[in-house]
């Protein structure tokens, strides 16, 4: 028997809902069991396709040929919810671009050439300190160059003291080209990190903290990574090289030329498309 019910019939307002039916979570079952035995087992592809079907028909039933309804009388003047109050305040939608908007930050960005550049001037300073450390402590410039080396070449895991400070050309290959990309990688983050720091403060952010934060992540690889190093490393000095490529790298980042973002640019400009001027109509 269909359930029609009106407002009028019940002697008061309300609203008439379809009635609840639990089929539609049968026949969804059923189409999950369906693509389940796809990977499974065909047993339960069938059992899904009858599911499919029971909940389908029954589903069916519901709606046709008429559909089950409820009628649902509306609460209490007393217990229903306040009248929404409207505000008379008006929304002003600002334009791209109007007072410093915009939609992401930041405004301007630095190339991918000035992290490169940043990077060997950074890493650059970073060398030339860790020289002169070796030359000043260990009376060796090659001591800071074979212990970056030992993390790549099994020969330097072991060195001696005496070992360390001699010239070894594999040594110097290695920790040549491991440097250089480390340092262009790390200026390539500095072009993202910078425009995201306060103008006013990147050369502290940058050149400092930056610097000090990735030691202190370095410190506990440093025994897994390249054991040589920490068990020879003076922690001062790497700090103050940390430091220096940090204040060198993001100087030179920093005044590089930068370039807008495409948040301000139109659909047209962003897809590089070029309008073609017709000829004028006599």
């Amino acid at each position: 028997m269909d359930h029609e019910p009106h407002s009028q019939e019940h002697g008061g307002e309300g609203v008439e809902l379809p009635l609840p039916t639990a089929w539609p979570i049968v026949a969804a079952f059923g189409v999950t069991l369906m693509a389940l035995g796809i990977v499974t087992s065909l047993i339960i592809s069938l059992v899904g396709i009858m599911l499919g079907l029971i909940g389908a028909v029954g589903w069916f039933n519901e709606v046709f040929p008429s559909p089950k309804h409820e009628f649902l009388p509306y609460a209490a003047p007393e217990v229903r919810a306040a009248a929404v109050k409207v505000s008379p305040r008006k929304i002003r939608h600002v334009s791209m671009g109007e007072s410093s908007h915009r939609t992401y930050y930041p405004l301007k960005v630095h190339r991918y050439s000035s992290g490169v550049y940043g990077g060997l001037a950074g890493g650059a300073a970073m060398a030339i300190l860790a020289m002169l450390y070796g030359l000043v402590v260990q009376h060796s410039i090659w001591y800071p160059i074979n212990l970056l080396s030992a993390a790549g070449l099994p020969s330097m895991t072991d060195a001696t003291v005496e070992t360390l400070d001699q010239f070894h050309l594999g040594a110097l290959l290695v920790a040549v080209v491991s440097h250089g990309i480390l340092s262009i990688l790390i200026g390539l983050l500095y072009t993202v990190l910078l425009p995201m720091m306060p103008a006013r403060f990147e050369w502290f952010w940058g050149g400092i903290i930056t610097p000090l934060i990735w030691t202190a992540l370095l410190v506990p690889m440093f025994s897994v990574v390249n054991p040589t190093m920490a068990a020879h490393v003076d922690w001062i000095w790497f700090v103050i090289c940390q430091v220096s490529f940090g204040l060198v790298g993001g100087y030179v980042v920093f005044k590089q030329a930068k370039v807008e973002t495409m948040q301000s640019w139109s659909m047209a400009a962003r897809l590089g498309l070029h309008a073609i001027e017709g000829e004028d109509k006599e």
